[in-house]
């Protein structure tokens, strides 16, 4: 029930005032007349029905409801004030999901109308609207709340669920927070938050797609509409979760698991993947705002080389460019630049350079982003017709306008240069878009936008529709344009503001945080949802970028990032060195350790990373993706431990949960048998951790087989050794391994190579089996290296194996290790095992 003192079309008001509602808050439809001016109009009457052959379409008064599936587990659900459905179109639902439907059952009766499909039933009430929807056993999913189920108001909406007391939530991106959405309210409107804090809101990103959890049931919604949104999950009343827009269009997605990971490898499929990025994307990358010149660019190279800690990547932030112009370079700080790109992939290094969407606004002056933009008529303009000029970087600038297909094909050819001279990744920075001096940060309001193209009817519109995927079309833009200069190449881009369906495009970051214990805390929760609202490829600055971090807390935040999916080390201007030498080799040993850690377990994190670009499944994973039934009443594990979160399905990362303290605490682990990863011993759930600077603690799985290499520089150094299988014996024994050139589109024409492996203990043996390789791509191992943990008095033994080459014991580490050949044909081998 709505809480009885603040009515839902009041509470809509209260809270939302500044953003939907023009006049004072109203009371129940019954105080005022539905048609009286600033009243809400309210969908709580039944007029009637019309079956289809895909659903149902509902009529309220002069409303239109149209409810289809799309397939058994996912409904849409479109709703028309007047009656008329607006144009269907998206930015974020991909064409090909929202044509697709699904045959339904009509299910009638004196007291509701509705339908069922393979998985799910769809109720609405005759006498109030209020919607129902459950799974076949009758487990509510989601339903209306009572009373007001939808209102708008003016051209605002807004739509009330229930909730219950068990039920949780996680998404919206990278808001700031606990992971757990409860209890909380958030405004999506994408920000320029520089040293943003646990309380601000928004941000950089406006991901309207949240995850519900409630009796172990997953249940996925999307709200696609681009306007200025908001979200409240029982803040304002208890008992009631909301959500809705300043305007557009009231179209809105149920995704049914139960499984959270089906969830997510729906949404996958209604949005679309991250495309599988390039391999040293995963490596070690270094950046600062800025490396102002050549000569400290290569300084930092060389004595990444020197102090031999692994680096794949080098940022250019905006100082390398003449007068902050984007598509420049300045030449007498950098005055060999193409010599000095060629000269780092030597030293396989790949240089990503931002480019951001700020046009400096120089006409006659010979900038030629300028002069094409306003001849192809590519900027975004005034009421009046002229082109908008706003402040930023280079002073006066001009703003492409991304949602014109030409205009994005005209973006991407300024990359050719720079694609020439090599560099490897481009950085869509400020795309909120972010303006100085203006008192919102950002264009006005009235600013309008050409749609032409991409599905839409063409039209004008401002930019209150355009705002929040803004950013997106600049990074789709980027995208698109370097696979048409290098077809056969992926594009690695990196984006600061999107919107769903954006990673389709780009990866992302969590923005300008600080150099703060409680930042480097934050870090985990705000990639964990980023992972959930479809971005698998995201990081956090390591060691915070406004500020300068002390010693410790570097080195402890360059400890987490090498179990995350972007591993960035990245600054403010005018902060300290915080490359990983600087404080002393004590701490750049420690440093060093993690990085190359990381390195040795690239394939491991390459195989998570080409998972998520088929499954949507993120790298990092909250416990309850991997453990969505591990709890007796099925709430979500990271509710009682909000410090722990997956990398991969095998490896639990168990931070400190106030790691600026040396407080001992309690290790939480789910069901089944866990491994010490440094140690290789067996542990426990509420064992005590006792903290220390130099340790991460870090789990595997039982029956998890990690694929690990020998330590490389960069990813374009080939390994040298055999190929290591940490085999940690449990329930359901198995691990894969996919490979390819790490570089070229050759994967999907099958230049690739995919192995399983299992492993099985009955009857005193343990046996292994690496199946036969899948795929054309020659592998750089031509042996086996496996290590596996065995118990502290376990004793064992080779009982069969081709082709054995080495064996021992290591009793310390709890690892017996064995070496074999592999031809590629699959092997088994069975090792004694004796307590």
């Amino acid at each position: 029930m709505i809480t009885r003192y603040v009515p839902p079309a009041a509470a809509f008001c209260v809270l939302f005032a500044s953003l939907f509602c023009l006049a004072d808050p109203v009371g129940p439809a019954s105080a005022k007349s539905k048609t009286a001016p600033n009243t809400p109009y309210v969908l709580n009457e039944f007029t009637a029905s019309t079956p289809l052959r895909d659903g149902i379409e509902v009529r309220s008064g002069r409303a239109t409801v149209k409810i289809t599936a799309l397939r058994d587990d996912v409904l849409r659900i479109r709703i028309a004030s007047t009656g008329e459905m607006p144009e269907d179109a998206s930015w974020a639902v991909l064409d090909s999901a929202r044509q697709q439907s699904a045959s339904v059952t009509q299910e009638d009766s004196t007291d509701h109308v509705g339908f069922r499909t393979a998985s799910l039933r769809v109720r609405i009430d005759r006498s109030t609207m209020r919607l129902q929807i459950t799974d076949l056993a009758g487990n509510v999913l989601q339903e209306d709340a009572e009373g007001w189920p939808v209102t708008f108001h003016k051209g605002s909406f807004r739509l009330y669920k229930k909730m219950p007391d068990d039920e949780h939530y996680f998404g919206l991106g990278d808001k700031v927070g606990p992971l757990d959405r409860r209890e909380q309210a958030f405004a999506l409107w994408n920000t320029d938050a520089f040293g943003f804090q646990e309380s601000t809101d928004p941000i950089y990103k406006a991901i309207p797609f949240f995850l519900t959890m409630h009796g172990g049931r997953a249940t996925g919604v999307l709200l696609d509409n681009t306007w200025r949104s908001s979200f409240d999950f029982g803040k304002e009343n208890r008992g009631v979760y909301s959500f809705g827009a300043q305007n557009g269009a009231l179209d809105y997605y149920i995704l049914y698991g139960p499984d959270p990971k089906h969830v997510l490898t729906t949404y996958a499929w209604l949005t679309g993947p991250t495309p599988l990025p390039p391999l040293w994307t995963f490596g070690y990358q270094q950046s600062r705002y800025s490396y102002e010149t050549e000569s400290r660019f290569r300084e930092v190279a060389a004595k990444l080389r020197a102090d031999k800690i692994p680096c794949d990547a080098l940022y250019l932030d905006i100082d390398y460019q003449r007068r902050n112009r984007p598509f420049t370079v300045d030449t007498e700080k950098f005055p060999h630049f193409g010599p000095m790109i060629a000269d780092l992939k030597t030293q396989k290094f790949h240089v990503v350079a931002i480019t951001d969407l700020h046009i400096a606004h120089l006409p006659g002056q010979g900038y030629a982003p300028y002069d094409s933009g306003v001849e192809g008529d590519h900027f975004v303009k005034n009421p009046d017709g002229s082109i908008y000029v706003g402040e930023v970087w280079p002073g006066p600038s001009s703003f492409p306008d991304f949602t014109r297909d030409i205009t994005r094909e005209w973006w991407g050819t300024l990359y050719t240069d720079f694609v020439s001279l090599g560099v490897a990744g481009f950085w869509n920075d400020m795309n909120e878009p972010a303006l100085f001096k203006t008192p919102t940060k950002t264009m006005p309001d009235d600013i309008q936008h050409r749609i032409e193209g991409s599905g839409f009817h063409s039209r004008t519109t401002s930019h209150l529709e355009i705002h929040n995927v803004f950013g997106m079309e600049n990074s789709r833009g980027t995208y698109e344009g370097l696979l048409k200069l290098s077809p056969d190449q992926r594009p690695f881009v990196l984006t600061r503001a999107s919107y769903a369906g954006g990673q389709r495009y780009a990866a992302t970051w969590t923005g300008d945080n600080s150099s703060t214990w409680n930042h480097l805390r934050l870090t985990t929760p705000m990639l964990l949802n980023l992972g959930l609202s479809g971005f698998g490829l995201a990081g956090a600055d390591v060691g915070g970028f406004a500020g300068t971090p002390q010693p410790d807390l570097l080195t402890k935040w360059i400890e987490l990032a090498a179990f995350q999916p972007i591993d960035r080390n990245h600054a403010e201007k005018g902060s300290a060195d915080r490359e990983p030498w600087v404080h002393g080799p004590e701490q750049e040993n420690i440093r060093r350790r993690y990085i190359e850690e990381r390195y040795r377990l690239m394939p491991y994190i390459y195989t998570t990373g080409e998972e998520m670009s088929r499954s949507g499944l993120p790298i990092v994973r909250p416990l309850f993706l991997e453990f969505p039934n591990d709890a007796p009443d099925g709430h979500p594990l990271d509710i009682d431990v909000g410090n722990e979160f997956m990398f991969g399905p095998d490896l639990l990362v168990a931070p400190a949960p106030y790691p600026e303290k040396l407080s001992i605490y309690p290790l939480m682990l789910p069901q089944g048998a866990w491994y010490d990863y440094w140690t290789g011993e067996r542990r426990k759930s509420g064992e005590k951790i006792s903290p220390t600077l130099e340790v991460l603690p870090v789990f595997v799985r039982g029956g998890s087989i990690i694929p690990m290499q020998p330590l490389t520089q960069s990813t374009d150094e080939i390994p040298d050794g055999p190929l290591t299988l940490r085999v940690y014996p449990g329930q359901n024994c198995k691990g894969t391994l996919y490979q390819d050139d790490g570089k070229s589109m050759a994967y999907k024409r099958g230049d690739f190579m995919r192995v399983n492996f299992s492993c099985e203990v009955q009857a005193g043996t343990l046996k292994l089996h690496v199946s036969s390789h899948e795929g054309n791509f020659k592998t750089w191992w031509n042996q086996i290296r496996f290590e596996v943990a065995i118990p502290q008095a376990a004793q064992l033994q080779i009982k069969q194996a081709s082709g054995l080459q080495t064996h021992a014991t290591d009793i310390g580490h709890h690892v017996f290790a064995f070496t074999v050949p592999d031809d590629g044909r699959g092997a088994d081998v069975i090792v004694g095992w004796q307590n």
